[in-house]
C-alpha cells in the first residue's frame, strides 16, 4: 500500500522501487493493485505466466476482503452493470463481520478497474480498506 504497480513512474513510487536496483531488470507486476490496496502482487519476468494468470479468457479468481462502511444490498452473484455501463460478471461475496464494521470477502473472475470498490459503491457502500488475499491458486502469505 502507498506505491502504484508501474514500472516507472516520475510522479509516484512504484512497486518496483521497492527491489535493489540490481534485481529489477525485466521484472513486471502480474495485474496490478490501487495505490490504497494492499495485498498479493506477484512480480516476475515470466511473461507466460503473467499471460496465464491474467487472461480475462482464464477467468482466474481473484479473491479480496474488504471493509465496507455502510450496509448494502448485495446483488453480487447476478452480476451488475456499473454507472458507466461497465458489465461485471457474477461474483461472490461474503459478509465475514458486521462489528464494529461490515467486512466482506469478495471473489471475481474479471478484473477491471477498481471493480471492486466500484461494485460496492454501486450496491450503496464504502470501502474502507482493501487486500487482495488470492490471485488463482495463489494465496497471501497470512505472515506478510
Amino acid at each position: 500500500m502507498g506505491v502504484i504497480t508501474a514500472s516507472r513512474d516520475e510522479r509516484h513510487d512504484t512497486v518496483l522501487e521497492l527491489f535493489p536496483d540490481e534485481l529489477r531488470r525485466g521484472l513486471f507486476a502480474v495485474g496490478r493493485l490501487d495505490k490504497d490496496t494492499e495485498g498479493l502482487l506477484l512480480i516476475t519476468d515470466d511473461g507466460a505466466l503473467s499471460h496465464a494468470l491474467m487472461s480475462p479468457n482464464r477467468h482466474v479468481e481473484k479473491e479480496y476482503e474488504a471493509g465496507v462502511a455502510a450496509d448494502a444490498v448485495l446483488r453480487f452473484e447476478q452480476g451488475m452493470t456499473l454507472r458507466d455501463g461497465t458489465e461485471c460478471k457474477p461474483a461472490k461475496l461474503e459478509i465475514l463481520e458486521t462489528e464494529p464494521e461490515l467486512r466482506v470477502r469478495v471473489t471475481l473472475k474479471d478484473g477491471k478497474y477498481h471493480q471492486v470498490k466500484r461494485m460496492i459503491a454501486a450496491v450503496g457502500g464504502t470501502v474502507t480498506a482493501l487486500k487482495r488475499l488470492r490471485l488463482g491458486g495463489l494465496w497471501l502469505d497470512k505472515t506478510l
